[in-house]
């Protein structure tokens, strides 16, 4: 019988065909209806080349989900969004035509960073879509548009009017390289090589002095005071004494105070304006007066009298030299220091005093952790991230950014008074750019505004994302079909920003959680185990992997390799191997292909045995699509096809299903446990590698498209796993007393069959040919 798929091979060329397909049926199309399962997806940021594999390997598995759900019977809402807020396109635009963002008109800039995204986007949709991602491409939406900055503005005016924003001058986390404010969730912690610098502090009348240990000697200009540990007995004598600062003699005060550690150091600290958050603490506790000794272009000011001018760190060198000249450096230690640097630039920030607003969170921070206790991670070990990041929170978040290429905050003040005024929300506003709308100033009734020039930070749009696919207040009747999202699946460096901001903003707008569920997803790391980024120089490239080895073997190596919410090592050579499954998948396929698709048989003892073995697989593979965790499936489906149905039970019956001295009835057993074995690892397998399944599927089983079939269910057939041990055993056994008398395996041998396998007996003998 000549095989009804004649191709000896996949051919990934066939997903593009697939592909068009899809798109021609619409079977992806959602309507909505009374229950929805609403994914709110991550909009990916193109910024320089889009992604790398890892992110490739994170967007296939979301995917994943959508399929999972489907096939679960679930009305999938799977919107797709484009991030293009924010520093990154500031930078790459800067980059590009080598200009500088303050000394480029604002318009001009703004087209150019707008360009730059369309041709970076444009690479980063074709990536999605080789991948066979199903989501809703036509509708696709992009965080720059009118639509979405009118609602993230809309969102802002309703939480001003509500109280929740403020304007408030404090010390904040200054990245100068990009020339803003950062929050502390855009900070990341590096140990940097640095040098502890003891110095000599006289005390004041006396010909005493105190060591003090510091890796910022270039802040001994903002020096307010010296505070030592109350139980620290070596400093006792020098309470309330006044010491004189090096370099600039300036007096400040000795205190004491529990945060000083005795054992860093030498257990005594100067207080500065700013060298860290514990700084920043001090000063507010103990009313100090602040010296701004680092201005907005990350340069030492004019207090800091000769050194004014120079880079922090060109400071730090001239001021050990200076201290060695005059004798008042004691030693100079290099040490690796835990380093806040900004997650955009990769610069250490600074903390400078800037007036900026603020959204009200630590109010809500209890809040928020109830919020969190109710949603399930998947794994559960990442809800810890969120539950830490809460704790850590002790400021209100900073909003406003001065930045170009983000959604403009909607401000204008009245140029007699200052009051500041929003307006009615709806549409999208440029105040840097357009006439106030409001006539007149609800304060002194002037008719003159001045627009604000400030951004918001790029979160205030990204946690708003739930609220945009769900139409809120644009169609209410959408709106309560598709919110709350069923699910957020992300990355897990994004935990305390993403999802956490957009649990805050969702609750202070709607009273409710966005989504009931959040699958978090570890890194994509080199070969060496470091985390992949373009600036490093290690991110492999995914359109060129997929375009040579296809989608499929991409996706399942994806789900193969990584077990949910671990990091995960990429390698092209690993991504290659996987090809063999699909290649095995297809020989089966190929070969089943021969026989005509049976209804119904009568059934052996090996029939029995595997469709107990294929119903252990479907409850398995059920266990991990449960909770979104591909690997079990994946592992489970090659274990079955490769190591059980192909190397055994297909070879036990091959011969009965070509009727070789089999009745029609043994026959057709054979022949209809093979499809049905078959056309269920097609469903099994079909949200992991959608292309060849549905090829296959289509091929062998139906015209229509296996991603409209239902999930399989466990048929709960009596375990035979003991019997699967024994065959594997026996088949061994023959094999390599085969291999052993050099004889071929069609070659006869006389070998006993095993009592326990007596009811095999007859297609382990036509298998084997024993005698």
């Amino acid at each position: 019988m000549e095989p009804k798929i004649s191709e000896k091979a996949w051919n990934p060329e066939l997903e593009k065909k697939i592909l068009q397909q899809w798109e021609e049926e619409k079977i992806y199309d959602f309507t909505p209806q009374d229950d929805n399962y609403t994914i709110d997806t991550p909009p990916p940021y193109p910024s320089g080349r889009p992604w790398h594999i890892g992110a490739a390997a994170h967007y296939s598995q979301i995917d994943m989900i959508a399929r999972t759900a489907r096939m679960a019977g679930k009305n999938v809402y799977f919107p797709i969004g484009i991030d293009r807020n924010g520093l990154p396109v500031e930078l790459y635009t800067e980059k590009k035509h080598k200009i500088r963002m303050r000394e480029t008109e604002r318009g001009e800039f703004l087209n150019l960073c707008r360009d730059a995204l369309d041709d970076l986007e444009a690479e980063m949709l074709l990536i999605m879509k080789s991948l066979g991602i199903s989501g809703d491409f036509a509708n696709y939406y992009r965080t720059d548009s009118k639509e979405y900055r009118a609602l993230t503005q809309s969102t802002f005016i309703e939480l001003w009017k509500k109280g929740q924003v403020y304007l408030a001058n404090r010390p904040n986390n200054y990245d100068w390289v990009s020339g803003t404010t950062i929050a502390d969730a855009e900070i990341m912690y590096e140990d940097l090589a640095t040098k502890l610098v003891y110095m000599k502090f006289k005390i004041k009348d006396t010909d005493q002095e105190i060591i003090i240990a510091s890796t910022r000697p270039e802040l001994l200009c903002a020096c307010r005071t010296i505070i030592v540990n109350p139980d620290d007995e070596r400093y006792s004598q020098y309470i309330g004494k006044k010491i004189i600062v090096p370099i600039t003699n300036a007096e400040v005060e000795l205190r004491t105070h529990h945060s000083a550690q005795q054992e860093f150091g030498s257990g005594a600290v100067m207080v500065c304006s700013y060298g860290d958050q514990n700084d920043v603490a001090l000063f507010r506790e103990l009313e100090l007066e602040e010296i701004v000794a680092i201005g907005l272009d990350g340069r030492m000011t004019e207090v800091a009298g000769e050194y004014t001018g120079l880079k922090p760190k060109q400071a730090r060198t001239k001021i050990i030299e200076d201290l060695e000249t005059k004798g008042l450096l004691d030693k100079v230690e290099d040490i690796v220091h835990r380093t806040p640097v900004s997650e955009r630039s990769k610069t250490p920030i600074e903390i400078i005093p800037m007036e900026e607003y603020y959204l009200k969170q630590k109010d809500a921070v209890e809040k928020i952790k109830k919020l969190g206790q109710e949603i399930t991670f998947h794994p559960p070990m990442h809800k810890q991230i969120l539950m830490n990041w809460l704790e850590s929170i002790n400021i209100d978040w900073p909003i406003s950014r001065r930045r170009y290429y983000g959604t403009e905050i909607p401000i204008w003040y009245c140029k007699s008074c200052s009051e500041p005024h929003v307006p009615e929300p709806g549409k999208y506003y440029r105040p840097w750019e357009e006439k106030c709308p409001i006539s007149n100033c609800t304060k002194c009734d002037s008719t003159e505004f001045v627009g604000e020039e400030r951004t918001f930070d790029t979160w205030m749009d990204s946690s708003v994302s739930p609220l945009f696919i769900s139409k809120f207040n644009r169609d209410d009747e959408f709106f309560k079909k598709v919110y709350p999202a069923s699910i957020r699946p992300q990355a897990k460096d994004i935990v305390r920003t993403w999802l956490y901001y957009t649990l805050l903003r969702c609750e202070q707008l709607t009273g409710e959680k966005p989504w009931s569920e959040a699958w978090v997803m570890g890194y994509g790391l080199d070969e060496k185990g470091m985390k992949m980024s373009k600036s490093k120089g290690n991110a492999i490239d995914p359109l060129p992997v997929i375009e040579k080895l296809g989608a499929d073997t991409f996706r399942f190596w994806s789900a193969s390799e990584i077990n949910h919410g671990y990091d995960f090592r990429c390698n092209e050579q690993k991504i290659e191997s996987t090809k063999k499954f699909l290649s095995k998948l297809w020989n089966v396929s190929r070969f089943l292909s021969s026989f005509p698709i049976i209804k119904s048989g009568k059934l052996s003892a090996s029939d029995k045995w595997i469709l107990a073995e294929l119903d252990n697989l479907v409850k398995e593979c059920k266990k991990g699509y449960e909770v979104y965790n591909f690997f079990i499936p994946a592992i489970a489906i090659r274990e079955f096809t490769w190591n059980v149905f192909a190397a055994h039970y297909i070879e036990m019956v091959k011969a009965r299903a070509y009727g070789i001295e089999f009745s029609d009835e043994e026959r057709d057993g054979a022949i209809f446990t093979l499809h049905k074995t078959l056309s269920t690892i097609l469903k099994l397998l079909a949200p992991i590698t959608p292309f060849i399944t549905e090829h296959l599927w289509k091929e062998l089983y139906s015209k229509d498209s296996i991603h409209k079939e239902k999930q399989v269910m466990p048929e709960n057939i009596e375990d035979q796993s003991e019997i699967t041990k024994e065959i594997a055993e026996f088949n061994s056994k023959v094999w390599n007393e085969k291999k052993s008398q050099n004889l071929s395996l069609k070659d006869s041998i006389k070998i006993e069959i095993p009592e326990s396998l007596e009811p095999f007996k007859k297609d382990l003998k036509s298998m084997h040919n024993l005698e």
